[in-house]
């Protein structure tokens, strides 16, 4: 389909590591004249549910700045986005639960916050799992992790005691494919 939005000038507005913020002064698809911010992320989400061979998966709490909460989260991070998103996955299981696993299937490609982000995230199940230390980055020094049977995780969902987008797609997602 063609895009029936005009930009007419693009304004970087902020920028730093993480994300870049502009301002667009567009014409919309009705002919009128506005202005739209786009937050565009360097990083793609990258999601992981680890679920052993008895139905237990694991989740990691931490409090988030931006929401001045506490949140439970299936493990996740940033991937570089020249990077192979398994591989980013590997690496973001490993550092936050010390898990690796030997079998990885991709489950889920999202748009977080399609009307101001652009922002691509990706949940992947990981199977056949084995244990390890963890390796958190200095932000994730306050990091709680908890083994739960994958039911209760859904419960989560449902009690809307799990929030984070990412995480409640990449829940629903897996219980639906496994009949949960």
């Amino acid at each position: 389909m063609e895009n029936p939005w005009k930009t007419l000038s693009t304004e970087e507005l902020y920028d730093n590591p993480w994300i870049t913020l502009t301002e667009r002064q567009i014409i919309n698809p009705g002919g009128g004249k506005g202005i739209y911010g786009k937050v565009s992320f360097k990083n793609k989400a990258i999601g992981i549910l680890p679920l052993d061979e008895n139905g237990n998966t694991w989740l990691v709490g931490q409090y988030r700045y931006t929401l001045d909460e506490y949140s439970w989260e299936i493990p996740m991070g940033g991937g570089p986005l020249e990077e192979d998103i398994l591989f980013s996955a590997q690496r973001e299981l490993k550092e936050e639960t010390g898990i690796t696993a030997k079998k990885w299937s991709n489950i889920l490609r999202i748009h977080t916050s399609n009307s101001v982000t652009d922002e691509e995230g990706f949940v992947f199940l990981a199977e056949e799992l084995s244990f390890g230390p963890t390796q958190f980055e200095e932000s994730e020094a306050d990091l709680k992790i908890k083994k739960l049977p994958f039911s209760e995780v859904v419960d989560m969902v449902m009690n809307n005691e799990i929030t984070d987008s990412l995480s409640i797609a990449g829940i629903l997602k897996l219980a639906r494919l496994k009949g949960v």
